[in-house]
């Protein structure tokens, strides 16, 4: 239950994970003071009883920690350094002191941004998070932390109300690493369990069927749980977004090729996605990766 006595914690990116993220926050008794640049998401977080600063500025001035729950690195770093972004030069009234960032970025300007904000006194701690949205909400995802150990051990209720799971993986740079591994594994388990559902609904046996075979012998995964009614049903409503996940292969992909190293498939399921994008479904769950199967014919 929020309280005007309890601390306030800054959100930016008020989208699927950082809705799920305000949610976690306000159950565990924290205030949110959200910053989105799109006002229908914005006005959809006021709406839930979130409270609102109209600039990254202003956040600057009222909050000692942030949470970030942007797109990309790139994002990050508008968000930290851009023009009137939380750190730029010229606030001589910022308080922020810690930076919580839940995004999957690029591993060595994370890496970067770390040591930049260290000298200033500002602490960074990566978190990303392994899993949807909805699992996000319900305190089932797992969070990947890359970081000081003391400066994680210092905001422990705040990262136990994020999230229930949480692993230190090293330094800051480690945890998008981690991320970029996992994340690999889970979206190729995605793509074969709607490839075997479109092989296996080609040979005549219905998607609902094909999916209790799976979740009953041994090619039973967590994408088939979480994912296998989804594609049974073509109700593609985003807990994650295609998109989304095409922009951490390209990351997989780039970084694999910086240390001389091929990943055949996720080079395929880049293409798929890519082409996925092309056809519009973009913005719809990952799940929705079937409907470009049935799409792929000789």
């Amino acid at each position: 239950m929020k309280s005007e006595a309890a601390p306030v914690i800054g959100l930016v990116g008020l989208g699927l994970v950082g809705t799920a993220l305000a949610q976690r926050l306000w159950e565990a008794g924290w205030r949110v003071m959200g910053f989105d640049i799109q006002t229908s998401t914005s006005a959809a977080f006021v709406a839930q009883g979130g409270e609102l600063s109209e600039t990254l500025r202003e956040m600057a001035t009222q909050v000692s920690c942030v949470v970030l729950a942007v797109f990309d690195t790139q994002d990050v770093l508008k968000v930290i350094e851009g023009e009137r972004g939380l750190c730029t030069g010229g606030n001589a009234h910022s308080i922020v002191s810690t930076i919580i960032d839940c995004s999957t970025g690029i591993p060595d300007h994370l890496q970067a941004l770390a040591l930049r904000l260290k000298v200033h006194g500002i602490d960074f701690i990566e978190a990303p998070l392994s899993g949807s949205s909805v699992q996000i909400r319900a305190g089932e995802a797992t969070m990947l932390l890359g970081g000081d150990v003391q400066v994680i051990a210092n905001h422990e209720s705040l990262l136990q109300a994020l999230a229930w799971k949480r692993i230190h993986v090293g330094s800051a740079g480690m945890g998008a690493q981690a991320k970029l591994a996992t994340n690999l594994v889970l979206g190729l388990n995605r793509a074969a369990l709607a490839e075997g559902m479109v092989f296996a609904q080609s040979l005549g046996i219905a998607p609902s069927q094909f999916l209790q075979l799976v979740l009953a012998t041994p090619a039973r995964s967590d994408a088939a749980v979480v994912k296998g009614e989804m594609m049974v049903k073509q109700d593609y409503a985003p807990q994650s977004r295609i998109r989304q996940h095409l922009k951490d292969v390209h990351l997989m992909i780039a970084s694999a090729q910086a240390h001389r190293q091929k990943l055949p498939f996720s080079q395929v399921h880049a293409q798929l996605m890519q082409a996925a994008v092309e056809a519009g479904d973009g913005e719809l769950d990952n799940a929705a990766i079937i409907e470009q199967l049935r799409r792929e014919k000789f």
